[in-house]
């Protein structure tokens, strides 16, 4: 248990046994710590939306005001990077805000953090750009690769402006990859590595004697736990919240195609 990376680990907790996919062969079927991190976050954002939206009053109580505290975060940063249209795409902002921001805070308080996993956060970066290919397809047919070709530059250099672009778009997806999954597996780490410390100097110094040297180092070591702590609440909400940002940026794009290209 005092290894740091042991809290990443996978476990099952119901096994369904072996199934064989077209592609991936036999692969172990079961619900891990992981689905079940997923499905409190999942949970967690639904009933706070129904608590939040419940008996709505003109003059908001606590949780009325928190959930529009939110919704109108969210909605001017839509509307601010989109323009007009964001209101559109403020349903798909708001989930994926809420859902990354629940896996972060709860990973806060079990032992496990979805948003640690490099497979989750992909997923998200996924759906983000393939949601934003979409809207560009559909919104601009073949226009869609304009994207890539910005008028703004002089010819000579658009076909190579043009290509860093394109190696730009395709790299979108594992930075905000990335981005979320760095932040929360790094925070974590260096809480487990402080609160070892905690516990190992506090053993050494019961021992008495020379021992007692690491009493203070156990007193600093906590301190860092407090603050790392408090660190980390932050930046579960901070990348969300970037998260939310870099989506409604890369939206804005396929929108407000013709603007800045």
């Amino acid at each position: 248990m005092a290894d740091p990376l042991h809290q990443f680990q996978i476990v099952p907790l119901v096994d369904f046994g072996q199934v064989t996919l077209p592609v991936f062969g036999v692969q172990q079927l079961a619900f891990t710590n992981s689905h079940l991190a997923m499905t409190l976050a999942f949970l967690v954002v639904v009933a706070f939306l129904q608590l939040a939206t419940a008996g709505a009053t003109i003059v908001p109580g606590r949780r009325q005001a928190v959930g529009e505290t939110l919704f109108g975060m969210i909605d001017g940063v839509t509307s601010s990077i989109i323009g007009h249209e964001g209101k559109k795409f403020f349903p798909f902002v708001f989930t994926i805000f809420t859902l990354i921001l629940a896996m972060n805070l709860l990973g806060m308080f079990l032992t496990f953090t979805a948003t640690s996993q490099l497979a989750v956060t992909a997923t998200f970066a996924l759906i983000t750009i393939l949601m934003v290919i979409g809207i560009g397809i559909v919104r601009h047919g073949l226009g869609f690769f304009l994207l890539f070709w910005p008028t703004s530059a002089p010819l000579a250099i658009r076909p190579v402006v043009g290509l860093i672009e394109f190696l730009s778009f395709l790299l979108r997806p594992i930075t905000l990859a990335l981005r979320l999954f760095g932040n929360m597996l790094g925070g974590h780490i260096a809480l487990k590595i402080f609160a070892g410390f905690v516990v190992s100097m506090g053993a050494v110094a019961l021992a008495g004697g020379i021992g007692l040297l690491g009493l203070p180092v156990a007193a600093l070591s906590l301190g860092m736990v407090v603050a790392l702590t408090a660190l980390e609440f932050l930046v579960a909400f901070l990348q969300a919240f970037v998260f939310a940002v870099l989506t409604s940026i890369y939206l804005n794009d396929v929108v407000n195609l013709g603007h800045g290209h």
